[in-house]
């Protein structure tokens, strides 16, 4: 386990690459081994990024699922309910079930990787982890990739879903001026501050504390240390005992402040799915400009 993994209050949501290489049965400087595995307890590695990227090299065993175009800008139920189904099923069909581990990754600790994590949380997975540092830091700790591909075997998962962990439009208004709930933009500044427009109307959702994602990482592409998110995060005032909502522009970077936030133990954090594509659409909805 990594030497800043080690004060986090959950720091089995992340893998190194030592940790999943010693799960693959990979070695330092060895040449990739065939990447399909026998093993039944091997885990279910999904690498998250562009066709392409997975085409140069990957991880081997690692089976390819691109979300990134995949976006809800409609949270009421029926919408959100059909979004869900997909992304499950897409899931199931690159082997995801209930009896293997699933270990998630991007070139480095990022967005489409926590996105995939949130997903799988939100679904009930049992065990489901996120390479830190993604596939940078696995060849830079020597470690191969390969270009070899495997077939996915397609697996019948009986999902459940934890409402707990979702946000949408109503969710969000609800809790406009509630001390006890932080509503947080993960955006850029420009999207924030209303000068970067990507919805029909600029700005953020009234009260919410603005913190880019890229503040989670370290200049590696990994995790900061559990001391330095806690201090970042405790001096805007988003503390454990509230309840978090992080949003952007489509689910993706909020998808990676939950993910900062459960590796230092917070019980009670939200994606809005929808975030600031649903929210800057709708002109029923209020916004401010700081």
């Amino acid at each position: 386990m990594d030497t800043n993994e080690t004060s986090y209050e959950n720091p089995e949501l992340l893998i190194s690459p030592d940790g999943l290489a010693e799960r693959l049965g990979v070695s330092v400087g060895a040449a990739s081994r065939s990447a399909k595995s026998t093993d039944p307890q091997a885990p279910t590695v999904i690498d998250l990024r562009t066709a392409e990227c997975f085409a140069v090299g990957h991880i081997p065993g690692a089976v390819h699922l691109d979300l990134y175009g995949l976006s809800l800008i409609d949270t009421d139920p029926a919408p959100l309910k059909a979004f869900l189904w997909i992304i499950g099923h897409l899931l199931m069909s690159r082997g995801v079930d209930a009896e293997r581990s699933v270990i998630v990754y991007d070139d480095v600790s990022g967005i489409r990787a926590a996105r995939a994590f949130w997903f799988l949380e939100f679904f009930g997975h049992p065990s489901v982890q996120l390479l830190d540092g993604g596939v940078t830091g696995w060849e830079r700790a020597g470690y191969f990739t390969t270009t070899e591909t495997i077939k996915p075997d397609p697996k019948v998962w009986k999902v459940v879903q934890d409402d707990t962990k979702v946000a949408t439009w109503r969710d969000v208004n609800s809790r406009l001026g509630n001390p006890e709930a932080v509503l947080l933009d993960t955006r850029s500044e420009g999207e924030y501050c209303g000068t970067t427009v990507r919805a029909k109307r600029g700005g953020s959702v009234p009260g919410a504390v603005h913190l880019e994602w890229t503040n989670n990482l370290d200049r590696d592409g990994t995790f900061k240390s559990a001391n330095d998110l806690r201090t970042i995060y405790e001096e805007l005032g988003i503390t454990r005992e509230k309840e978090i909502i992080s949003y952007c522009q489509g689910g993706y970077r909020a998808a990676h402040s939950y993910m900062a936030l459960r590796l230092l133990g917070y019980g009670r954090v939200r994606n809005y799915v929808g975030s600031w594509k649903e929210w800057g659409d709708r002109g029923d909805l209020p916004i401010e400009k700081p």
